[in-house]
């Protein structure tokens, strides 16, 4: 007789089933998928928080903005998730999808990829 991967109890139903309930499935996702040290949930959250800000100036996809106005927002150029250079020269750098370029007197790129 299978048991519950999160409480143990006997599962009863369909062959491949892992959890005795909904609540049991959520239980044990969330402790497999939490951040586990408050160094990471920092780090993640200041990700997701740029990703915000760029989502939100840049709905067209490709746009223009200040520093000013970026750090305005709470932006933190000092955490990204990925670095491009392209064969021109110019650095792009990503959160996820959404990037930034600098351009001259503090003005940025923003721009989406196409995933």
């Amino acid at each position: 007789m299978k048991t519950c991967l999160e409480c143990g109890d006997p599962i009863v139903g369909r062959e491949d089933k892992k959890f005795c309930s909904d609540g049991c499935r959520n239980a044990y996702n969330n402790k497999i998928n939490k951040d586990s040290t408050n160094y990471m949930r920092n780090i993640n959250n200041k990700l997701r928080k740029n990703y915000r800000i760029l989502s939100e100036l840049n709905v067209e996809g490709k746009s223009k903005t200040t520093r000013a106005k970026l750090m305005s927002k709470g932006f933190d150029f000092d955490f990204f998730t990925n670095v491009l250079n392209t064969k021109t020269g110019n650095t792009y750098y990503f959160l996820y999808d959404q990037g930034y370029m600098v351009l001259d007197n503090d003005y940025y790129m923003l721009v989406k990829k196409d995933i």
